[in-house]
């Protein structure tokens, strides 16, 4: 397995560049996209990622169970590309299932190392600002920067994207 976290801030260019080492690879794509349209903007940023994923690219909406769609979708000869792990992590904190969070991801974690093929993770960067006053945004800020370092510690690569370049990590 090739495993790739792909991190950067809002329109740091971190998506165009997942998507440039996913057609490089030369492999089937199967894009797991992991918005939940929650609002105009949300929707408005899906079909702005829609309108450039190459047609043959096989889109699998994926909000809450990323480690049982990793499993059915990774394979030898696949790039998986996850975009966003930021947003996986916002629908866990807003699903009424409080447990979701842990359960899901301790069940992506545990997956990792065993996926055959080729996975590219994106994922916002989000702390590197203030620290967040409100409860629910600190837990997320400090649940995201977590999971970017366990992903990060079993990742091949890892490449942080600044105003569209790449700042290779690992």
């Amino acid at each position: 397995m090739q495993l790739t976290l792909v991190l950067g801030g809002a329109r740091s260019g971190k998506s165009a560049y997942a998507e440039n080492l996913a057609k490089q690879s030369g492999n089937k794509v199967i894009y797991l996209a992991t918005a939940e349209i929650r609002d105009e903007a949300i929707a408005q940023r899906v079909k702005l990622h829609q309108s450039v994923r190459p047609s043959e690219w096989q889109t699998v909406n994926t909000p809450i169970e990323l480690a049982a769609s990793l499993k059915q979708h990774a394979a030898p000869n696949v790039t998986v590309l996850v975009d966003c792990l930021t947003m996986w992590v916002t629908n866990l904190l807003c699903a009424e299932d409080k447990s979701l969070m842990a359960a899901e991801k301790s069940a992506l974690l545990a997956v990792l190392e065993t996926l055959p093929g080729n996975i590219i993770f994106v994922s916002n960067e989000v702390g590197m600002g203030i620290i967040p006053m409100g409860e629910l945004t600190r837990d997320y800020v400090d649940i995201a920067g977590k999971l970017h370092q366990e992903v990060a510690a079993v990742a091949n690569n890892a490449v942080l994207i600044v105003a569209g370049l790449p700042l290779v990590l690992k």
